[in-house]
C-alpha cells in the first residue's frame, strides 16, 4: 500500500461513518491543515477500492473546507467488507491515555491548545463536594470505588483528578479520609 494524491473530487465520504467532529474542534482541524499541510501525508486518508473514506472522513471535510484540491490517500484493495468494517472502527477507537504530567513539564500549554488538544482544568472556588452531590449509589468493592456522572461533570472531575500530584487512587484515598 502506497501513499498517493488524487484530486479531492474522486473521494468518497463514507454514509456509515461513526464518528463526527463538531464547531471548535473541526475549526481547529481546519486550521491544523491549512498551517501543517504535510500531517496529511503522514496521516493520509484511507480509501476502499471504491474511493469510499474508511478512516479519515473529518480530516477530508476539514481538506474541503481548507480548499485543497488534491489530497494524499491510501487504497486499500482487497478488503472484505467485514475487514473494512472492522478497520473503520479500530482506526477510531482511542487507545491510550494522555501523560497530563509530561504534557505539563515538557510541552507548551499555549502550543498544546493551538494544536488542539483539550487540557482539563479545574475552576478555583468549585468545591469538589459539588461533584459528589448527585451520586445516587457509591458501590464499594473489595478495591474500588465507582461514581456516576454526567458527562460535563465527568470531565470536570478527570481534569481535577490528573491535574493533581500523585494518582487518582492516592486523590481518592485522600479525599475519603484514608491517607
Amino acid at each position: 500500500m502506497q501513499t498517493q494524491t488524487i484530486k479531492i473530487t474522486q473521494v468518497k465520504t463514507n454514509p456509515d461513518n461513526p464518528r463526527i467532529i463538531k464547531d471548535d474542534k473541526f475549526k481547529s482541524l481546519v486550521k491544523s491543515i491549512k498551517e501543517f499541510p504535510k500531517m496529511l501525508n503522514i496521516r493520509p486518508i484511507v480509501l476502499d477500492d471504491n474511493n469510499v473514506i474508511l478512516a479519515g472522513n473529518m480530516r477530508f471535510r476539514a481538506c474541503q473546507e481548507a480548499g485543497l484540491k488534491e489530497v494524499p490517500v491510501i487504497i486499500l484493495n482487497g478488503f472484505t467488507e467485514k475487514e473494512q468494517r472492522e478497520f473503520v472502527i479500530k482506526d477510531n477507537v482511542n487507545f491510550g491515555e494522555w501523560d497530563w504530567e509530561v504534557l505539563s513539564n515538557e510541552w507548551d500549554e499555549a502550543d498544546l491548545k493551538e494544536w488542539g488538544l483539550d487540557i482539563p482544568t479545574f475552576n478555583e472556588g468549585v468545591d469538589i463536594d459539588d461533584f459528589f452531590e448527585d451520586v445516587d449509589e457509591v458501590k464499594v468493592g473489595t478495591n474500588k470505588i465507582v461514581l456516576e456522572y454526567n458527562d460535563e461533570d465527568y470531565a470536570a472531575v478527570m481534569g481535577v483528578l490528573n491535574n493533581v500530584v500523585g494518582s487518582k487512587e492516592q486523590y481518592f484515598f485522600k479525599l475519603m479520609g484514608l491517607c
